[in-house]
């Protein structure tokens, strides 16, 4: 009966290994499922991307407010007859530190001195 009832048990762990470690185990599945599932948001994401340069090669091909806006953006271009104003941001200058001048050249030397020469 010992002997049977061992045997049943390699039988059964025979049978289970397949179901476990095998080639179309339950690991093996759940990890192609997990791949599967990553691989279907890339997609999603790809065709987002290609419908938004699809709708743009249609307006190219159809209108030329697109063209005209590329070429006004990206070339500078302007239409004949047209005048272009371009509007500067007004930045201060930056605050530079005051140094200290020597005090021979804080007082102004009379005119008609003859100046200082420096060694």
């Amino acid at each position: 009966m010992r002997m049977l009832t061992l045997i049943l048990v390699v039988l059964i762990a025979a049978l289970q290994y397949p179901l476990w470690l095998g080639k179309g185990s339950w690991l093996r599945v759940w990890d192609l499922s997990r791949q599967i599932e990553k691989q279907k948001e890339s997609n999603a994401a790809l065709k987002v991307r290609n419908d938004t340069l699809d709708a743009e090669v249609r307006d190219l091909k159809t209108g030329y407010a697109a063209i005209e806006e590329r070429a006004r953006s990206e070339l500078g271009m302007v239409k004949q007859d047209e005048v272009f104003y371009q509007v500067m941001e007004n930045t201060p200058p930056p605050k530079s530190k005051p140094t200290s001048a020597p005090a021979s050249a804080a007082a102004p030397a009379p005119a008609g001195a003859p100046k200082p020469v420096k060694p």
